[in-house]
């Protein structure tokens, strides 16, 4: 499994403590199991059965506050989880994951002073392998646009070149919902 994204590390310090957090697009649970493991309520997210058994198999080590791992296809004609979850969460955490029909959705999903921690791949990145369609890759400035449409308080934003885990061109935000 990989390590946690920097990203995901640097900004989980200013969840609200105990909190509740979904993983989007979860995979393996590399961030839902980082996050569980610093005492949050974490649901994880994926559509793949077999990265989420590994994800299941990798939580077992923390004995307690395990996470909570659904399988639900994120990428259906409608929004898979329930609409009991708007404004339920303390934060929303997407790594490596790009749909954009559901994107301008997940600051509702946010309670009041939730945030959004947001990394994937950037226009650019075909010179380093996959992702490389432009459906899969965000335009310059398109998480800072989501969260100027949402009415998000931008913590931090990055548009640039990162060597690890491996060379890519990526986006990354932290937004936070105002109170």
């Amino acid at each position: 499994m990989l390590d946690p994204s920097s990203w995901v590390v640097r900004f989980a310090a200013l969840l609200k403590p105990g909190g509740r957090v979904l993983d989007l697009a979860c995979g393996s649970g590399r961030h839902s199991i980082l996050l569980a493991s610093l005492g949050f309520d974490v649901l994880g997210v994926d559509l793949k059965p077999d990265a989420l058994a590994l994800a299941r198999l990798s939580a077992i080590g923390l004995k307690e506050n395990m996470p909570q791992f659904l399988e639900s296809d994120l990428e259906g004609s409608m929004w898979p989880l329930p609409s009991s979850i708007y404004g339920y969460w303390d934060g929303i955490v997407v790594t490596n994951y790009l749909y954009r029909p559901f994107l301008a959705l997940l600051p509702q999903l946010l309670n009041a002073n939730g945030l959004l921690i947001y990394e994937t791949f950037a226009l650019g990145n075909a010179q380093f392998g996959k992702p490389a369609s432009p459906e899969f890759l965000l335009k310059p400035g398109e998480l800072l646009q989501l969260a100027e449409q949402t009415g998000l308080q931008v913590v931090a934003f990055e548009d640039l070149f990162t060597a690890q885990p491996k060379p890519a061109m990526v986006q990354r935000l932290c937004a936070k919902k105002p109170a």
